[in-house]
C-alpha cells in the first residue's frame, strides 16, 4: 500500500473539508448533468463528493478512499454511498461509471499511470476520467520567508521518500497519455490564499499540520528534520498567516480524459 504523506490528522481533514466542487472541480462541472453515475476516488471526508452528487442527482454517486478513517465524517450527510477501495484494483466491474473523478490523489501514488488505467477500466465508453493535482514546486508566496522555503523542501523530500510525486500537476497530461488516453483536455487553475480568512485557514492549518500530522512523524523518523526544525517552520506559517500582506498561490494541473 502506498503511504499517504499527510495522514488523517484533524489538521489535514480541516483543509479537506474546505474543498468544494466550485473551488476544486470547476474544470469538470460543465460536463456534469442530472442522471450521470459518478465515482469519486480518494474522497476523504466527502465535501466534494456531496457537491458533485447534487450536480448529477438522481444519478448514483460513490466516494471511495483507501482507509476507513475519513469516511465516517463523509457518511454523516445523506446521499452518496462511501466505501473503502483501492484505486489500483477498484471493486467495480468494467464500464460502471459515467464519470470517474480524483482530486489531489495521483500525487500520492507510486504508480499514477496504473491508477489512471484502472479508473479508465470502470468508466463507461464515452465517459470522463477527471483528475486535478497540485504542483508543489510551483507554489509561490509573499512575503519571502526562509522558514517557508524549508517547509517546501521538506515536504517534497518526504513525499519523494514515499515514492510519490508532489509536482504532479505538470505531469498529468503525460500520465494520461501513458495510461492510453488519446482524447485529453489539459487545463490549469489556482487556489489563492490572500484574504484574512483564507490566510487564517491555510496558514493556521499548516502551522498545525507540520507539527502534528503524519508528515511531521515521517520527517523526524527519516532524519530530514528535528522537532526544533518543525517548530521553526510552524512559526513561519503563523508569521505568514498574521501578515496583512500575506499572499500564496497553489497551482494545479487538470485533465479531462474521454474513455
Amino acid at each position: 500500500m502506498d503511504v499517504y504523506t499527510h495522514g488523517h490528522h484533524e489538521s489535514v481533514l480541516r483543509s479537506h473539508r474546505a474543498r468544494t466542487a466550485e473551488n476544486s472541480a470547476g474544470y469538470l462541472l460543465p460536463l456534469l448533468r442530472p442522471g450521470l453515475d459518478l465515482l469519486d476516488v480518494g474522497c476523504g471526508p466527502g465535501s466534494i463528493t456531496h457537491d458533485l452528487a447534487a450536480r448529477v442527482a438522481p444519478g448514483r454517486v460513490k466516494g471511495v478512499d483507501v482507509v476507513e478513517a475519513p469516511l465516517a465524517e463523509a457518511r454523516r450527510r445523506p446521499g452518496p454511498e462511501f466505501a473503502v477501495d483501492d484505486v489500483y484494483a477498484l471493486s467495480d466491474p468494467d464500464d460502471t461509471w459515467d464519470v470517474v473523478h480524483a482530486h489531489q490523489v495521483l500525487q500520492h501514488l507510486s504508480d499514477p499511470v496504473a491508477a489512471l488505467r484502472e479508473m479508465r477500466r470502470v468508466c463507461r465508453p464515452g465517459g470522463v476520467v477527471a483528475a486535478r493535482d497540485a504542483d508543489y514546486a510551483a507554489f509561490t508566496w509573499y512575503p519571502a520567508d526562509p522558514r517557508l522555503d524549508r517547509w517546501l523542501a521538506l515536504y517534497r523530500a518526504v513525499a519523494h521518500g514515499n515514492d510519490a510525486e508532489p509536482d504532479a500537476g505538470r505531469r498529468l497530461l503525460a500520465w494520461a497519455r501513458a495510461a492510453g488516453f488519446t482524447e485529453i483536455t489539459p487545463t490549469a487553475s489556482v487556489w489563492c490564499h490572500a484574504t484574512p480568512d483564507a490566510r487564517a485557514a491555510w496558514g493556521g492549518m499548516w502551522a498545525d499540520r507540520i507539527l502534528d500530522s503524519a508528515i511531521a512523524t515521517q520527517a523526524v523518523e527519516r532524519g530530514l528534520a528535528t522537532r526544533a526544525d518543525l517548530e521553526e517552520i510552524s512559526a513561519g506559517w503563523r508569521a505568514w498567516r498574521d501578515s496583512p500582506d500575506g499572499w500564496l498561490m497553489v497551482p494545479h494541473g487538470e485533465i479531462l480524459c474521454r474513455a
